[in-house]
């Protein structure tokens, strides 16, 4: 084999020794113990002319601000790799540390309830009876977390050897719509379909797998990348450190391959997807503190174990790794005659704030008033959801009288018949088929919560249908500026692939 192509590959655990605070759900959570270790898995690729850093972490999200913090690192400590084409992604599983959220802010939903409630009101948490002397801050958290994905980064670059990337396809069902459609055309996220007005799930699923094995110059095999649209959340109100069914597809396939071998986890366009099957709902096995959740007239069903804990999370990760498996083992697994075409291109789109009017702003402001009037008590997490819309409205009417164009950074990369590309939005999944659909490469990976954590990104047909995911509070972004993320994304993958 004679490629220049060099691969790297690294896995830091970020497997905290302490308590840590739990990010992802309105309630409160410290977690209590270890299911599954968390990481940092970076893959490095250079051929000289051209280079890509992908690390992808076992956390629910990548800030802008982490992510320039963390090149900011590695332009002071390797030479040779350009920071910007450094990509850091989240699985966004939801049983991870939370981490201190730096720089601009849209608004904070909670924050903005909080400075409406007076002194005999004031917001408590699910947490706020426990000694929390011993819990790793926020703040410690930030710090944790960049050193250590600082370090598989670099790790990943100076790991770099004589390899080869196969690209392929498979299939495994993981990913459900999360969004139930009525019809009086509103659509709720987690909704009940046990009811007389249910009509449809808003979206579809995609039981695609994209997949790339990665092998060192003597054909052996060093890792594989999988592409799935579903986020890590199985176990997702759960209080303990887990890396969701991606924790349990490495465990299978170090297992199968041995220790060495690394997983890049990487999580597709999503917004509107999660493991659970809305049509054949299966309970939690014990409460999970989720106002969205509650049910009164559950059926049993002959379906999956639930998706809420364990169990259905090994179905999950056993589902990939199977696939996984049985794609390699039917594998041509010969090198490339030729070296691969490598291109990484680095755009910044201006994407429109999506915005309320005076109007909206008022009648939030109104109904958020009401509602603390008429609760006679402290208020907690189910208080929060309740008025995330009204207090969103109210947050995003603030920041929109500055704001009014959000630069938004996208990455196109070619690989040879293959595309990725990134952004960093909770992306619903029709935009992603949208980009998948009119790409002319082969195959097209697509990463999001990539470099910046700029919320759900919903389609014209969710705004239209409300609630949390497509309420203005959920996201900084629309459907215009959806529409927008594709066009741009399109016309750079496009442009690489070009005859």
């Amino acid at each position: 084999m004679n490629s220049k192509m060099m691969i790297g590959w690294s896995e830091i655990d970020l497997t905290p020794d302490c308590p840590v605070f739990l990010a992802g759900q309105f309630a409160e959570r410290i977690s209590e113990s270890v299911e599954t270790k968390i990481f940092a898995t970076s893959m490095a690729v250079d051929t000289g002319s051209e280079q890509m850093v992908i690390c992808a972490c076992d956390l629910v999200a990548i800030g802008e601000e982490l992510t320039l913090d963390v090149r900011g690192r590695i332009k002071n400590s390797i030479a040779d790799l350009d920071p910007n084409k450094v990509i850091i992604s989240a699985t966004h599983t939801h049983t991870a540390m939370l981490y201190a959220r730096r720089g601009v802010s849209s608004g904070a939903t909670l924050e903005v309830l909080k400075t409406y409630l007076p002194a005999e009101k004031q917001y408590v948490t699910q947490v706020s009876d426990k000694n929390t002397d011993h819990v790793m801050s926020p703040d410690d958290a930030y710090e944790y977390i960049a050193d250590l994905i600082v370090k598989s980064i670099t790790e990943a670059w100076n790991n770099r050897k004589a390899g080869y990337l196969i690209n392929a396809f498979g299939r495994a069902v993981v990913g459900h719509c999360r969004r139930v459609g009525y019809d009086d055309g509103t659509a709720r996220m987690w909704g009940d379909s046990n009811l007389a007005n249910f009509e449809a799930l808003e979206g579809g699923n995609d039981s695609g797998v994209e997949l790339m094995y990665v092998f060192d110059d003597q054909q052996q095999l060093t890792g594989v990348v999988a592409n799935i649209a579903c986020p890590a959340q199985t176990v997702q109100h759960r209080k303990f450190i887990s890396a969701d069914y991606w924790g349990k597809t490495r465990l299978l396939l170090q297992e199968r391959f041995g220790p060495d071998i690394r997983l890049l986890a990487l999580c597709g366009a999503a917004g509107d997807q999660c493991p659970v099957d809305m049509i054949r709902w299966v309970e939690p096995k014990s409460p999970v503190n989720d106002p969205n959740i509650e049910r009164s007239n559950v059926v049993r069903r002959k379906a999956d174990p639930s998706m809420f804990d364990i169990e259905g999370s090994w179905t999950a990760g056993r589902r990939v790794y199977n696939e996984i498996v049985n794609v390699y083992e039917t594998l041509d697994k010969e090198p490339p005659a030729e070296e691969p075409v490598f291109e990484h291109v680095i755009e910044w789109v201006d994407l429109p704030v999506r915005k309320v009017t005076m109007t909206e702003y008022r009648e939030a402001d109104k109904l958020l008033k009401e509602y603390i009037r008429d609760t006679n008590r402290a208020f907690d997490y189910n208080d929060n959801a309740q008025m995330h819309l009204y207090a969103g409205t109210i947050a995003r009417y603030q920041f929109q009288q500055t704001h009014h164009l959000h630069a938004t950074e996208v990455h196109v990369i070619r690989l040879g018949n293959f595309a990725i590309a990134t952004n960093p939005f909770e992306l619903f999944l029709n935009y992603g088929n949208q980009i998948k659909a009119r790409s002319l490469a082969e195959q097209t990976f697509l990463i999001q919560l990539a470099c910046g954590s700029i919320g759900y990104l919903p389609t014209a047909k969710a705004e239209s249908g409300s609630h949390y995911s497509a309420y203005v509070s959920s996201g900084i972004i629309g459907h215009q500026g959806g529409d927008l993320l594709v066009r741009t994304t399109l016309d750079r993958i496009n442009n690489l692939f070009q005859e």
